[in-house]
């Protein structure tokens, strides 16, 4: 057989299906199998947007090819909320994408070559890592320490930039193993950072609209003007429970869209356009949906940091909206051998640490894929788990 790709062949492949395989060996004897592996709403979209979503669908026009860089009615919305939420950006900044992976794809395409480095704080969100490296580009590791809240330092990136071969920084905040949410000051820092070193800071956002206070996630649009430099990234998979109608938006200086066009238009063309048309709606019409889903997400974050209080063993190391990261109970036991344990004998499929660049102590736990009513039962199998040996 003729060879593959080598980038390709040397890119890890991705821990959820693996995780999945072992969930679907089960028994069922200690409840439901919770899939705590890959970040899911608990929750369907509102009826209002699932209709709208249908009535799109049947469509003739939605069967159709759209603009390569999305509706502009949906494009001037997205500029409108960022307007709203962080103070600047217009439609000509604006490309709507096949979900936020797609987004980070085509930043990455258009500003890196072969041979190339990007600074990604670890623990690292996989896909990143995995787009990079299978297009031979070096995904280079800046270590983020629990001590710290997993916040990335500056400083530190700077000493690893120091060889002239990073062309940006990847900054996923709220953060995507850890759940850390970067304040506004470290944000700035490394957007600077990037300014002065002639790179892009892609900043990768798709859990900002599940931030606690509903605040202002930084000031770096609030000139006005988009600055120079920064690449947002963003999803509505989980703002508006849509995942499977993949959806998300990169936001850029103008004068670069035209370049990311070539990419785009090499990878999907256009996005899902019934699925634009419904969010071009549910931008304007679901604000208050959107703060009810934040608030409940604020709840079952805290429940499950109370969890997590009263158990023996595990330690809670950060927590958001969606993910907890903690250290599991069986001290140099490799964390694949754990989660393996966890989705066999115990019905709880999590992520390894490893997966994400991060230790084998840790453990990602991503709880927002459940109700606030199952919180107990994760606290108990999970308790359970503290007191039994993984087999060798």
């Amino acid at each position: 057989m003729p060879p593959l790709s080598a980038s390709l062949l040397d890119t890890a492949s991705p821990p959820i299906p693996e995780v999945q395989a072992w969930g679907r060996a089960y028994d069922g004897s200690c409840g439901p199998l919770m899939n705590l592996c890959q970040a899911v709403p608990a929750y369907p979209p509102p009826n209002a947007m699932l209709r709208r979503l249908a009535e799109a669908a049947g469509e003739p026009a939605s069967a159709s090819y759209g603009p390569i860089l999305g509706e502009p009615t949906l494009r001037e919305a997205v500029a409108e909320e960022l307007r709203l939420t962080l103070g600047g950006g217009e439609a000509e900044n604006v490309a709507i994408t096949a979900g936020c992976n797609q987004a980070f794809f085509v930043a990455l395409t258009a500003i890196a070559d072969a041979g190339d480095a990007v600074l990604i704080p670890t623990p690292w969100y996989f896909n990143h890592a995995m787009a990079a490296r299978m297009t031979g580009i070096e995904p280079r590791p800046l270590p983020c320490r629990a001590e710290n809240g997993f916040v990335p330092d500056v400083e530190e990136a700077a000493r690893r930039m120091a060889d002239g071969r990073v062309r940006a920084v990847v900054l996923v905040t709220p953060n995507n193993p850890t759940g850390a949410i970067y304040p506004p000051e470290v944000i700035a820092a490394f957007h600077a950072l990037c300014r002065d070193r002639g790179a892009w800071l892609i900043l990768d956002e798709t859990y900002a609209d599940f931030l606690p206070d509903g605040g202002r996630a930084h000031d770096l649009l609030a000139g006005g003007n988009w600055p120079e430099a920064l690449i947002r990234l963003t999803s509505f998979s989980k703002s508006f429970a849509i995942p499977g109608h993949r959806l998300g938006a990169l936001a850029a200086p103008a004068s670069v869209l035209p370049e990311m066009t070539k990419v785009m238009d090499c990878v999907q063309i256009c996005a899902n356009r019934g699925a634009q048309a419904a969010l071009t709606w549910g931008l304007a019409a679901l604000d208050g949906w959107r703060a009810e889903r934040r608030a409940e997400a604020t709840r079952r974050a805290g429940r499950v940091r109370e969890a997590f209080s009263r158990l023996d063993g595990w330690r809670l190391e950060s927590v958001g909206v969606y993910f907890a990261y903690a250290r599991h109970p069986f001290g140099a036991e490799s964390a694949w051998r754990v989660c393996e344990h966890l989705a066999r004998e115990h019905g709880m499929m999590a992520l390894p640490g490893p997966a994400f660049g991060g230790e084998e102590r840790h453990l990602r736990i991503a709880f927002a894929n459940l109700s606030e009513t199952d919180i107990p039962a994760l606290e108990s199998r999970l308790r359970a788990v503290a007191t039994a040996a993984v087999p060798a």
